[in-house]
């Protein structure tokens, strides 16, 4: 018999003049709007996972300032979880020549009004919450993850 886990997934809320780093990427659903975000990959920390995303994705680096929330979503009539740590970021410089992910379209920089504008396209309720809450003030330490090996 085999063990349910959920997905673990991080993302990156980066803000920059009011903007926010947003990701327009082809899904199996269609057209969809995400912050920069993925999946953890073995031997990967959360905070590392979370700056390899936003580069892959976005061709920015960043600097991880604090963790926003970690969210619990599941997947309508599905026995799919993801585990989001979502992660405020200040965007340090975008890379020359950078070659995005399969997938993605474009990297936008929007503003929140345009992001809400776009809730039907996103890539889950949990694109929305999450800025909410960084909006909000939501902010832990970053000090509050640690990756102990074994």
């Amino acid at each position: 018999m085999s063990q349910w886990k959920p997905n673990a997934t991080v993302a990156t809320l980066v803000e920059h003049n009011g903007r926010f780093l947003m990701v327009e990427e082809d899904t199996e659903t269609g057209r969809r709007f995400n912050q920069p975000a993925g999946h953890l990959e073995h031997g990967e920390s959360l905070l590392d996972a979370a700056l390899r995303e936003t580069r892959e994705e976005t061709g920015w680096e960043v600097e991880l300032t604090y963790l926003v929330g970690v969210y619990l979503v599941d997947k309508p009539d599905s026995d799919i979880t993801w585990l989001r740590f979502a992660f405020a970021a200040r965007p340090l410089r975008e890379l020359d020549g950078a070659t995005l992910d399969e997938g993605i379209v474009k990297a936008h920089w929007l503003t929140y009004d345009e992001i809400a504008a776009r809730q039907s396209q996103h890539r889950s309720p949990v694109v929305l919450q999450c800025l909410d809450d960084y909006l909000r003030g939501e902010h832990h330490p970053l000090s509050l993850l640690h990756r102990i090996p074994l």
